[in-house]
């Protein structure tokens, strides 16, 4: 008898969508948190559907081509890998998103730095450039919402900034300037009202980076401590920033207190952090105020 992941069996060759997604289910269920999520977009995906319709059309038999499609993908997914590798998108800010494995996956903790960056600018014109952009998730969506805004993403990675690229032509989000260089370094003598930022910041050692092992390596460690590519921004935004000019940064659940401390001793003012929906401060933003 065939296990519950072959779905190119005999039995399988002609399955309908509902038993299809139940085979998967099962296979995934020891596997994956989100194992019915991860099916209905696998299955999506393949036949070029929403999610919604899968539901409608259960007993639809699917052809022994999409059967194998599907198969090979729960095969990966069985694997590690993750959904929106294997789909190639992912939805940030009610904005779906070209991914790759170039570029880390956007995660909801992002969208708290968005909430941030907008409530501290309101409705102001502004100068922000979002750092380490990678997908351009976090520059996409302020775009989206303060189109007077002038912002501009860097990336040390022309690949990631491909897909950035990528992202704001598939939204008509064309006015952002990416430029390729490592942090600050294609910025000399820009200032920017506000600064943002998800850079690494993953411990070397920290046993969490086995689950991230398809995500690009540098863009989550930085180094032993997970601190140091956090407290490089911190030190060297006070050059492009003006006076009353903020800088949010996302962060890992544990760091608040050491990034408090680093700004402190930097100078800046107006520090607070903010939880996520589980309950851990993961954004802190922090005031410049001298001259």
């Amino acid at each position: 008898m065939a296990g519950p992941g072959n779905l190119t069996d005999r039995t399988a060759a002609h399955a309908a969508i509902g038993s299809s997604l139940a085979r998967g289910r099962a296979l995934l269920s020891t596997r994956s948190d989100s194992a019915q999520l991860d099916v209905e977009l696998l299955l999506a995906h393949v036949l070029k559907r929403p999610r919604s319709w899968l539901n409608s059309h259960a007993d639809q038999p699917l052809e022994p081509q999409v059967i194998r499609q599907y198969e090979s993908l729960l095969t990966r997914r069985a694997q590690g890998e993750p959904v929106a590798y294997l789909t190639g998108e992912r939805e940030f800010w009610s904005l779906p998103l070209l991914v790759t494995p170039d570029v880390l996956i956007p995660r909801p903790e992002s969208e708290l730095a968005v909430e941030r960056c907008l409530a501290l600018r309101a409705d102001i014109a502004s100068q922000v450039v979002d750092l380490g952009t990678g997908s351009g998730a976090i520059a996409l969506a302020l775009a989206s919402e303060r189109s007077h805004w002038k912002l501009v993403a860097t990336d040390r990675c022309e690949l990631a900034l491909q897909v950035a690229r990528a992202n704001a032509a598939r939204h008509g989000l064309d006015a952002i300037e990416f430029l390729q260089g490592d942090w600050f370094a294609p910025l000399e003598g820009r200032r920017f009202d506000l600064i943002v930022s998800n850079p690494p910041y993953v411990a070397a050692h920290d046993p969490a980076l086995d689950a991230l092992r398809f995500e690009p390596a540098t863009a989550l460690s930085p180094g032993s401590s997970g601190l140091e590519d956090l407290r490089s921004i911190i030190l060297e935004a006070p050059a492009h920033l003006p006076p009353g000019g903020w800088l949010v940064l996302e962060h890992g659940p544990v760091q608040a207190p050491a990034l408090a401390q680093i700004l402190v001793a930097a100078g800046y003012a107006h520090i607070r952090s903010y939880r996520d929906l589980a309950g851990h401060d993961r954004v802190t933003q922090a005031q410049w105020l001298s001259t």
